[in-house]
Protein backbone atom coordinates (compact mmCIF):
# COMPACT_ATOMS: atom_id res chain seq x y z
CA UNK A 1 0.00 0.00 0.00
CA UNK A 2 0.86 3.51 -1.02
CA UNK A 3 2.52 6.11 2.11
CA UNK A 4 0.64 8.84 -0.23
CA UNK A 5 -1.93 10.01 2.46
CA UNK A 6 -3.58 11.71 -0.30
CA UNK A 7 -4.08 8.32 -1.97
CA UNK A 8 -6.80 6.20 -1.15
CA UNK A 9 -6.95 2.44 0.85
CA UNK A 10 -7.83 -0.72 -0.16
CA UNK A 11 -11.34 -0.36 1.16
CA UNK A 12 -11.89 3.74 0.26
CA UNK A 13 -15.46 3.92 -1.40
CA UNK A 14 -15.70 6.19 -3.98
CA UNK A 15 -18.53 8.55 -4.20
CA UNK A 16 -21.16 8.63 -7.52
CA UNK A 17 -20.71 11.87 -9.50
CA UNK A 18 -16.97 12.67 -9.49
CA UNK A 19 -14.80 13.73 -12.32
CA UNK A 20 -12.22 10.96 -11.70
CA UNK A 21 -11.83 7.81 -9.57
CA UNK A 22 -8.53 8.41 -7.52
CA UNK A 23 -5.42 5.91 -8.36
CA UNK A 24 -5.64 2.45 -6.38
CA UNK A 25 -9.80 2.78 -5.15
CA UNK A 26 -11.40 -0.09 -5.39
CA UNK A 27 -14.67 0.59 -7.33
CA UNK A 28 -17.27 -1.36 -5.58
CA UNK A 29 -20.64 -1.90 -5.90
CA UNK A 30 -23.58 -3.37 -5.35
CA UNK A 31 -24.08 -5.97 -3.06
CA UNK A 32 -20.80 -7.55 -3.60
CA UNK A 33 -19.16 -4.51 -2.65
CA UNK A 34 -21.08 -3.96 0.88
CA UNK A 35 -19.90 -7.99 1.57
CA UNK A 36 -16.16 -6.67 0.61
CA UNK A 37 -16.82 -4.02 3.19
CA UNK A 38 -17.90 -5.89 5.90
CA UNK A 39 -15.22 -8.30 5.48
CA UNK A 40 -12.80 -5.28 6.58
CA UNK A 41 -10.21 -5.22 9.27
CA UNK A 42 -11.64 -1.86 10.07
CA UNK A 43 -14.85 -1.25 12.41
CA UNK A 44 -15.53 1.94 11.10
CA UNK A 45 -15.72 0.85 7.79
CA UNK A 46 -17.76 -2.34 8.24
CA UNK A 47 -20.45 0.07 10.33
CA UNK A 48 -20.53 2.20 7.41
CA UNK A 49 -21.81 -0.86 5.30
CA UNK A 50 -24.31 -2.06 7.52
CA UNK A 51 -26.16 1.34 6.64
CA UNK A 52 -25.82 0.30 2.88
CA UNK A 53 -26.83 -3.48 3.25
CA UNK A 54 -30.37 -1.69 3.69
CA UNK A 55 -30.76 -0.79 0.19
CA UNK A 56 -30.75 -4.20 -0.79
CA UNK A 57 -33.81 -5.71 0.58
CA UNK A 58 -33.66 -9.06 1.35
CA UNK A 59 -29.93 -10.03 0.89
CA UNK A 60 -28.44 -6.94 2.83
CA UNK A 61 -31.08 -8.00 5.93
CA UNK A 62 -29.36 -11.03 6.16
CA UNK A 63 -25.84 -9.09 6.33
CA UNK A 64 -27.09 -7.27 8.89
CA UNK A 65 -27.78 -10.40 10.58
CA UNK A 66 -25.09 -11.91 10.27
CA UNK A 67 -23.07 -8.44 11.36
CA UNK A 68 -24.93 -9.66 14.71
CA UNK A 69 -21.68 -12.21 14.85
CA UNK A 70 -19.64 -10.04 14.40
CA UNK A 71 -16.19 -9.87 16.63
CA UNK A 72 -17.08 -6.11 17.17
CA UNK A 73 -19.31 -5.14 19.97
CA UNK A 74 -19.39 -1.66 18.40
CA UNK A 75 -20.36 -3.76 15.26
CA UNK A 76 -22.52 -5.92 16.97
CA UNK A 77 -24.50 -2.35 18.49
CA UNK A 78 -24.37 -1.20 15.13
CA UNK A 79 -26.59 -4.18 13.13
CA UNK A 80 -28.85 -4.63 16.82
CA UNK A 81 -29.36 -0.25 16.25
CA UNK A 82 -31.11 -1.12 12.64
CA UNK A 83 -32.88 -4.02 13.61
CA UNK A 84 -34.56 -3.04 16.68
CA UNK A 85 -37.39 -1.87 15.52
CA UNK A 86 -38.35 -5.01 13.34
CA UNK A 87 -40.74 -7.30 14.00
CA UNK A 88 -39.04 -10.41 11.49
CA UNK A 89 -38.83 -13.80 13.20
CA UNK A 90 -35.95 -14.50 11.98
CA UNK A 91 -34.17 -11.25 13.46
CA UNK A 92 -35.44 -11.62 17.12
CA UNK A 93 -33.30 -14.47 18.41
CA UNK A 94 -30.14 -12.72 17.61
CA UNK A 95 -31.34 -9.89 19.62
CA UNK A 96 -30.68 -12.84 22.91
CA UNK A 97 -27.52 -13.91 22.27
CA UNK A 98 -25.81 -10.70 21.10
CA UNK A 99 -27.49 -8.05 23.11
CA UNK A 100 -28.88 -9.99 25.75
CA UNK A 101 -32.76 -9.32 27.48
CA UNK A 102 -32.82 -9.32 31.04
CA UNK A 103 -36.42 -8.63 32.40
CA UNK A 104 -37.75 -6.87 35.65
CA UNK A 105 -40.58 -5.88 38.22
CA UNK A 106 -41.23 -2.28 37.78
CA UNK A 107 -42.37 -0.70 41.18
CA UNK A 108 -44.68 2.21 41.60
CA UNK A 109 -45.98 3.79 45.22
CA UNK A 110 -48.61 5.80 45.72
CA UNK A 111 -48.27 9.18 47.45
CA UNK A 112 -48.15 7.33 51.54
CA UNK A 113 -45.46 5.04 49.89
CA UNK A 114 -47.66 2.04 49.41
CA UNK A 115 -46.60 -0.13 46.53
CA UNK A 116 -49.16 -0.42 43.66
CA UNK A 117 -49.16 -3.97 41.37
CA UNK A 118 -45.91 -4.27 39.78
CA UNK A 119 -45.14 -4.61 36.30
CA UNK A 120 -43.37 -6.16 33.84
CA UNK A 121 -40.69 -5.17 31.87
CA UNK A 122 -37.44 -6.04 29.79
CA UNK A 123 -34.10 -3.95 29.03
CA UNK A 124 -31.22 -5.25 26.59
CA UNK A 125 -27.67 -4.99 27.84
CA UNK A 126 -24.25 -6.24 26.86
CA UNK A 127 -21.73 -7.87 29.51
CA UNK A 128 -18.09 -6.42 29.95
CA UNK A 129 -16.17 -9.36 30.38
CA UNK A 130 -13.09 -7.72 33.29
CA UNK A 131 -11.41 -11.09 33.74
CA UNK A 132 -11.76 -13.81 36.61
CA UNK A 133 -15.81 -14.49 36.14
CA UNK A 134 -16.21 -10.34 36.73
CA UNK A 135 -18.59 -9.05 34.35
CA UNK A 136 -20.00 -5.11 33.45
CA UNK A 137 -23.25 -5.20 32.48
CA UNK A 138 -24.17 -1.99 30.06
CA UNK A 139 -28.02 -1.68 29.59
CA UNK A 140 -29.17 0.16 26.40
CA UNK A 141 -30.77 3.36 27.10
CA UNK A 142 -32.60 4.86 24.69
CA UNK A 143 -32.07 8.39 23.14
CA UNK A 144 -35.12 10.81 24.11
CA UNK A 145 -36.18 14.62 25.15
CA UNK A 146 -36.82 15.18 29.18
CA UNK A 147 -37.67 18.30 31.31
CA UNK A 148 -34.45 18.16 33.15
CA UNK A 149 -34.54 20.07 36.46
CA UNK A 150 -37.79 20.35 39.13
CA UNK A 151 -40.89 22.40 38.90
CA UNK A 152 -41.46 25.38 40.94
CA UNK A 153 -44.25 23.20 43.12
CA UNK A 154 -42.23 20.32 43.81
CA UNK A 155 -41.31 19.97 47.55
CA UNK A 156 -37.58 20.32 48.98
CA UNK A 157 -36.10 21.61 45.80
CA UNK A 158 -33.58 23.95 45.59
CA UNK A 159 -32.91 26.85 43.13
CA UNK A 160 -29.67 25.04 41.50
CA UNK A 161 -32.43 22.96 40.23
CA UNK A 162 -33.70 25.80 38.19
CA UNK A 163 -34.68 26.79 35.16
CA UNK A 164 -36.36 23.72 34.36
CA UNK A 165 -35.42 23.20 30.82
CA UNK A 166 -35.81 20.26 28.08
CA UNK A 167 -32.84 18.14 27.06
CA UNK A 168 -32.38 16.02 24.39
CA UNK A 169 -30.54 12.40 24.77
CA UNK A 170 -28.81 10.27 22.28
CA UNK A 171 -28.67 6.59 23.09
CA UNK A 172 -25.55 5.71 25.09
CA UNK A 173 -25.44 2.32 27.38
CA UNK A 174 -25.11 2.50 31.32
CA UNK A 175 -23.75 0.52 34.08
CA UNK A 176 -26.92 -1.56 35.41
CA UNK A 177 -25.19 -0.70 39.31
CA UNK A 178 -23.03 1.55 40.47
CA UNK A 179 -19.63 0.60 40.13
CA UNK A 180 -18.95 -2.37 42.43
CA UNK A 181 -15.67 -3.51 44.41
CA UNK A 182 -14.60 -6.59 42.96
CA UNK A 183 -15.29 -4.60 39.42
CA UNK A 184 -12.77 -2.01 40.84
CA UNK A 185 -10.34 -4.00 41.78
CA UNK A 186 -10.39 -6.08 38.40
CA UNK A 187 -9.47 -2.88 36.53
CA UNK A 188 -7.36 -0.62 39.35
CA UNK A 189 -6.02 -3.80 41.50
CA UNK A 190 -6.84 -2.46 44.85
CA UNK A 191 -9.74 -1.52 47.03
CA UNK A 192 -10.03 1.44 48.45
CA UNK A 193 -13.43 1.04 49.88
CA UNK A 194 -13.56 1.73 54.06
CA UNK A 195 -16.09 -1.18 54.09
CA UNK A 196 -15.31 -3.76 52.35
CA UNK A 197 -17.66 -6.36 49.74
CA UNK A 198 -17.27 -7.67 46.41
CA UNK A 199 -20.78 -6.65 45.67
CA UNK A 200 -20.97 -3.49 46.97
CA UNK A 201 -20.52 -0.32 45.37
CA UNK A 202 -17.02 1.11 45.44
CA UNK A 203 -16.99 3.95 47.91
CA UNK A 204 -14.00 6.34 48.69
CA UNK A 205 -13.38 7.62 45.31
CA UNK A 206 -12.71 11.30 44.25
CA UNK A 207 -13.80 12.31 40.91
CA UNK A 208 -9.98 12.50 39.56
CA UNK A 209 -10.18 8.30 40.51
CA UNK A 210 -12.97 7.83 39.11
CA UNK A 211 -12.27 9.26 35.41
CA UNK A 212 -8.95 7.69 35.90
CA UNK A 213 -10.92 4.27 36.44
CA UNK A 214 -12.52 5.15 32.50
CA UNK A 215 -9.46 5.43 31.21
CA UNK A 216 -8.52 2.35 32.47
CA UNK A 217 -11.47 0.28 31.69
CA UNK A 218 -11.57 2.24 28.32
CA UNK A 219 -7.79 0.77 27.65
CA UNK A 220 -8.52 -2.79 29.00
CA UNK A 221 -11.66 -3.19 26.55
CA UNK A 222 -11.17 -0.66 23.55
CA UNK A 223 -14.35 1.11 24.10
CA UNK A 224 -14.53 4.41 25.58
CA UNK A 225 -16.17 4.60 28.90
CA UNK A 226 -16.59 7.44 30.95
CA UNK A 227 -18.60 9.34 33.32
CA UNK A 228 -22.73 10.11 32.88
CA UNK A 229 -22.93 13.47 32.40
CA UNK A 230 -25.52 15.26 34.52
CA UNK A 231 -28.07 15.44 31.74
CA UNK A 232 -27.54 11.82 30.96
CA UNK A 233 -27.50 10.75 35.02
CA UNK A 234 -30.71 12.36 35.39
CA UNK A 235 -32.55 11.14 32.33
CA UNK A 236 -31.16 7.62 32.43
CA UNK A 237 -32.78 8.22 36.08
CA UNK A 238 -35.96 9.46 36.00
CA UNK A 239 -36.93 6.99 32.86
CA UNK A 240 -39.75 8.85 31.10
CA UNK A 241 -41.09 9.53 34.48
CA UNK A 242 -42.20 13.14 35.82
CA UNK A 243 -42.39 12.20 39.74
CA UNK A 244 -39.77 13.14 42.09
CA UNK A 245 -38.62 9.81 42.14
CA UNK A 246 -39.32 7.15 39.48
CA UNK A 247 -41.35 5.19 42.11
CA UNK A 248 -43.35 7.90 42.67
CA UNK A 249 -44.05 10.45 44.48
CA UNK A 250 -42.06 9.51 47.61
CA UNK A 251 -39.72 6.28 48.82
CA UNK A 252 -39.37 4.04 51.10
CA UNK A 253 -36.65 2.31 53.01
CA UNK A 254 -38.16 -1.02 51.45
CA UNK A 255 -37.05 0.20 47.60
CA UNK A 256 -33.96 2.65 48.64
CA UNK A 257 -30.97 2.50 50.99
CA UNK A 258 -30.92 5.71 52.59
CA UNK A 259 -31.98 7.01 56.21
CA UNK A 260 -35.64 6.41 56.76
CA UNK A 261 -35.60 8.33 59.82
CA UNK A 262 -36.21 11.17 57.46
CA UNK A 263 -38.77 10.48 54.61
CA UNK A 264 -40.76 12.63 51.89
CA UNK A 265 -43.87 13.36 51.45
CA UNK A 266 -46.24 11.19 52.81
CA UNK A 267 -44.52 8.34 53.36
CA UNK A 268 -44.02 6.87 56.74
CA UNK A 269 -40.02 6.57 58.51
CA UNK A 270 -37.64 3.47 58.12
CA UNK A 271 -34.49 1.96 59.27
CA UNK A 272 -31.61 3.80 59.38
CA UNK A 273 -29.00 1.51 57.48
CA UNK A 274 -25.95 3.05 57.99
CA UNK A 275 -23.97 1.34 55.51
CA UNK A 276 -23.80 0.17 52.22
CA UNK A 277 -25.79 -3.41 50.49
CA UNK A 278 -25.16 -5.45 47.60
CA UNK A 279 -25.64 -3.40 44.30
CA UNK A 280 -29.50 -4.54 43.13
CA UNK A 281 -30.68 -5.75 46.44
CA UNK A 282 -33.58 -2.76 45.91
CA UNK A 283 -36.02 -2.39 42.92
CA UNK A 284 -34.72 -0.96 39.23
CA UNK A 285 -35.92 1.92 37.63
CA UNK A 286 -38.05 1.35 34.08
CA UNK A 287 -34.89 1.45 32.20
CA UNK A 288 -32.82 -1.62 34.55
CA UNK A 289 -31.02 0.65 36.24
CA UNK A 290 -30.17 -0.67 39.88
CA UNK A 291 -29.45 2.29 42.83
CA UNK A 292 -30.24 5.34 41.52
CA UNK A 293 -31.07 6.57 44.89
CA UNK A 294 -28.86 6.30 47.76
CA UNK A 295 -26.39 3.82 48.83
CA UNK A 296 -23.40 6.30 47.40
CA UNK A 297 -23.26 9.66 45.37
CA UNK A 298 -22.20 9.25 42.29
CA UNK A 299 -19.74 11.30 40.06
CA UNK A 300 -20.56 12.89 36.83
CA UNK A 301 -18.20 13.98 34.65
CA UNK A 302 -19.63 17.87 34.44
CA UNK A 303 -18.21 20.94 36.55
CA UNK A 304 -20.51 22.41 38.97
CA UNK A 305 -22.69 25.51 38.33
CA UNK A 306 -25.31 27.06 40.70
CA UNK A 307 -28.30 27.01 38.04
CA UNK A 308 -28.81 25.47 34.48
CA UNK A 309 -28.37 29.14 33.10
CA UNK A 310 -26.42 28.60 29.82
CA UNK A 311 -26.77 25.02 30.46
CA UNK A 312 -26.50 22.43 27.33
CA UNK A 313 -29.51 20.75 26.00
CA UNK A 314 -27.69 17.82 24.09
CA UNK A 315 -26.80 16.05 26.92
CA UNK A 316 -23.11 17.01 26.88
CA UNK A 317 -21.22 17.58 29.63
CA UNK A 318 -21.28 20.87 31.14
CA UNK A 319 -17.68 22.06 31.26
CA UNK A 320 -17.66 25.97 30.62
CA UNK A 321 -15.87 27.85 33.81
CA UNK A 322 -12.92 26.79 35.66
CA UNK A 323 -15.06 25.66 38.68
CA UNK A 324 -13.18 22.84 40.63
CA UNK A 325 -16.13 21.13 42.07
CA UNK A 326 -17.49 18.36 40.22
CA UNK A 327 -21.28 17.41 40.10
CA UNK A 328 -22.75 14.83 42.24
CA UNK A 329 -26.22 12.86 41.97
CA UNK A 330 -28.76 10.10 43.32
CA UNK A 331 -28.41 10.82 47.43
CA UNK A 332 -26.17 7.96 49.79
CA UNK A 333 -27.05 5.96 52.24
CA UNK A 334 -26.64 8.81 55.00
CA UNK A 335 -29.02 11.20 52.93
CA UNK A 336 -32.69 12.47 53.66
CA UNK A 337 -35.02 11.04 51.54
CA UNK A 338 -35.54 14.95 49.74
CA UNK A 339 -31.92 14.10 48.86
CA UNK A 340 -32.38 11.53 46.65
CA UNK A 341 -35.09 12.99 44.62
CA UNK A 342 -34.07 12.40 40.80
CA UNK A 343 -33.66 16.74 40.26
CA UNK A 344 -31.84 16.76 43.52
CA UNK A 345 -28.03 18.07 42.91
CA UNK A 346 -24.92 17.89 44.95
CA UNK A 347 -21.16 19.21 44.23
CA UNK A 348 -18.30 18.43 45.72
CA UNK A 349 -13.86 18.94 45.12
CA UNK A 350 -12.36 16.70 41.93
CA UNK A 351 -9.93 15.73 44.27
CA UNK A 352 -12.13 14.93 47.29
CA UNK A 353 -13.81 11.68 48.70
CA UNK A 354 -15.04 9.95 51.57
CA UNK A 355 -16.83 6.58 52.52
CA UNK A 356 -20.12 7.87 50.67
CA UNK A 357 -18.71 8.48 47.11
CA UNK A 358 -18.82 6.63 43.74
CA UNK A 359 -20.41 6.13 40.70
CA UNK A 360 -21.27 4.51 37.41
CA UNK A 361 -20.23 4.61 33.57
CA UNK A 362 -21.16 5.00 30.66
CA UNK A 363 -20.43 4.29 27.20
CA UNK A 364 -21.59 5.38 23.71
CA UNK A 365 -20.57 2.52 20.51
CA UNK A 366 -21.14 3.88 17.17
CA UNK A 367 -24.71 3.71 15.17
CA UNK A 368 -24.55 3.37 11.98
CA UNK A 369 -24.56 6.60 9.36
CA UNK A 370 -27.45 7.37 7.35
CA UNK A 371 -29.74 4.52 7.56
CA UNK A 372 -32.43 3.54 4.56
CA UNK A 373 -35.86 2.28 5.42
CA UNK A 374 -36.48 -1.25 4.00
Amino acid sequence: MSDNQNEPREYDAVLGGQNSIPVNAAVLGGIAGVKSRLASPIVEVRIAALSEALKYGEAGLDLIIQAMQDKSMQVKFAAYSLLKDRDDLKIKPQFQDYLPIFEFDVITVDAKGKENSPRKSFAHYFPEDLGNGVVLEMVDIPGGTFMMGSPETEAGRSETESPQHQVTVPVFFAGKYPITQAQWQAVMGNNPSTVKGEKLPVETVNWNEAVEFCRQLSEKTGKNYRLLSEAEWEYACRARTTTPFYFGDTITTDLVNYDGRYPFGGAPRGPYRAQTMDVGSFPPNPFGLYDMYGQVWEWCSDRWHNSYDGAPIDGSSWESEADHYRVQRGGSRYSNAVYCRAANRNYNLARHSNGLMGFRVAVVLPLPSSPFSL
